[in-house]
């Protein structure tokens, strides 16, 4: 197996899949919200507020789940509408209530069904993009998985962004890529070299802030890290903030 395809399996791990295991191990005090108060609550997107090393905060996360019956209710972690919409409201409360947001992404990508892009996928996607840069709180972005396309950009336009070495970000899966480069998805590992969507290289390039080693999450030191980069960033400048996360996003 080589390096990429070792990260894309990690990426993809089980062990990921349940967002709220991660949520338990890295907040406390987790108050699910749900529905968007429009047509419903999409359970592939899970929102609220929580505590982080006791500071309040809004928490945003992707859920793929480990049950085929939750698989299929998440579209196996990818979210419609109503997912984008819910995230949106929680994260204007937090705007209100002025507590942090962070993200925390797991998904292939937006649910691409006839019915999500008739109820309004894609102008979803770009209003949580648009509004997520004009947001006056700080935003953190923890990439645990895979992170898709537009549907894990409309929940990581954020003013750091860190991936777990094990975790995959690029415009779509390497399955997807193979099928429109070659017509034949079984040429992934061959897209996947070609999309560099790992963590390292995406560093390099100045894509992302931080690459994370997966045993951060479990003896404590991630919880940490997110706690001093929450308080550093909720110590700037309001307009300073809002233009360092504009410029980062208008490079590319």
């Amino acid at each position: 197996m080589t390096d990429t395809q070792s990260i894309i399996a990690g990426a993809r791990s089980d062990r990921k899949a349940n967002v709220y295991e991660i949520i338990d191990q890295l907040l406390t005090d987790f108050y699910e919200l749900h529905g968007d108060h429009i047509v419903g609550d999409d359970p592939a997107v899970i929102a609220g507020l929580a505590k982080l090393s006791g500071f309040p905060v809004a928490v945003i996360a992707t859920q793929k789940g480990n049950s085929l019956e939750d698989r299929m209710a998440t579209h196996f972690g990818s979210p419609e509408p109503a997912g984008y919409r819910k995230s949106l409201r929680v994260m204007k409360l937090a705007e209100k209530l002025n507590f942090p947001i962070i993200t925390l992404i797991n998904t292939p990508g937006a649910y691409p069904g006839a019915d999500a892009e008739a109820s309004g996928q894609g102008q979803m996607i770009a209003k949580n993009i648009s509004e997520m840069l004009k947001l006056k709180v700080p935003i953190l972005t923890v990439i645990i998985g895979e992170a898709g396309s537009g549907g894990a950009l409309a929940l990581a336009c954020s003013d750091q962004i860190w991936m777990f070495e094990n975790s995959m970000y690029s415009v779509l899966s390497p399955e997807g890529f193979a099928s429109i480069m070659w017509k034949d998805a079984h040429l992934a590992d061959k897209a996947a070299k070609l999309m560099r969507l790992t963590p390292d290289w995406l560093l390099k390039q100045h894509a992302i802030h931080r690459v994370i080693p997966e045993n951060m999450l479990t003896d404590g030191s991630l919880k940490t890290a997110m706690t001093g980069a929450i308080h550093d960033l909720a110590h700037q400048d309001v307009s300073k903030l809002l233009k360092k996360r504009a410029d980062f996003f208008r490079r590319f």
